[in-house]
């Protein structure tokens, strides 16, 4: 009797080890699936085509480019017009000064030189400050037209590229596939887009304060009802209707 209890005292102390080992592995696996549930809820590629293809804004040049004949000495009716609705541009987009490129070595460099005080009055004249205006000098080839190239800084706003395919989105094992996720690609040319088209980029990270109201019609509004009068709008012709215009 006493070897069969020492017998059964020597498998169980055999067997403890085995039990905590198995112990540790289960464990083990649950804070695996843990962490397979949260690699799952909080992937690294994000699904919001918004996130994976954001809108940045950044600096980007703006510029124009006037030829000027080797025998002239001014510029065109034509040049003065591009010239001032450069300015105008300038006055309500711009982040920095105007910068004009002479062209040297080149037939027409003297030309080129003589136009210069012609622009500057058209800039000046428009409302951009002459201490905005650097003017630099650029060589070019020999025996040709060279342009006189102004320009300045304005925001614009980009997305990243698209054509991007870093996975196959086809039939596969992948989580994506089974979960009906878009793909990286997915909502790219949207952004571009939506990057190319807006007028004042700006406008993607804040609104524009609101206009003045018409106080004059509105007064003229409020004068009809506290008279008890209609505040509708009186055509000259009763059959004119709105859809006519």
């Amino acid at each position: 009797m006493h070897s069969l209890r020492t017998t059964i005292a020597g498998r169980r102390v055999s067997a403890a080890p085995l039990l905590r080992a198995a112990v540790v592995l289960g464990f083990g696996a649950l804070l695996c699936a843990c962490q397979t549930d949260a690699a799952m809820q909080n992937p690294s590629v994000p699904y919001d085509y918004r996130m994976r293809h954001p809108i940045t804004i950044t600096e980007a040049e703006h510029a124009m480019q006037l030829i000027i004949g080797a025998n002239r000495s001014a510029l065109t009716a034509q040049q003065r017009a591009e010239v001032l609705a450069f300015a105008q541009s300038w006055k309500n987009e711009a982040t920095g000064g105007v910068l004009i490129d002479l062209p040297t070595g080149t037939v027409n460099e003297h030309s080129s030189a003589a136009a210069l005080p012609e622009i500057r009055s058209i800039l000046t004249a428009t409302g951009v400050p002459p201490n905005s205006v650097m003017v630099r000098t650029y060589p070019s080839t020999p025996y040709a037209l060279a342009a006189v190239k102004i320009t300045y800084p304005r925001l614009t706003a980009q997305a990243g590229a698209c054509g991007i395919w870093p996975e196959n989105i086809g039939p596969s094992f992948d989580r994506d596939y089974f979960e009906n996720q878009p793909h990286w690609n997915f909502g790219c040319a949207t952004q571009h887009n939506l990057a190319a088209m807006v007028a004042n980029p700006a406008d993607l990270v804040g609104p524009q304060p609101e206009t003045p109201s018409d106080s004059a019609r509105r007064t003229q509004g409020l004068t009809k009802y506290r008279q008890g009068e209609s505040t509708a709008t009186q055509y000259p012709n009763s059959e004119t209707k709105i859809s006519d215009f």
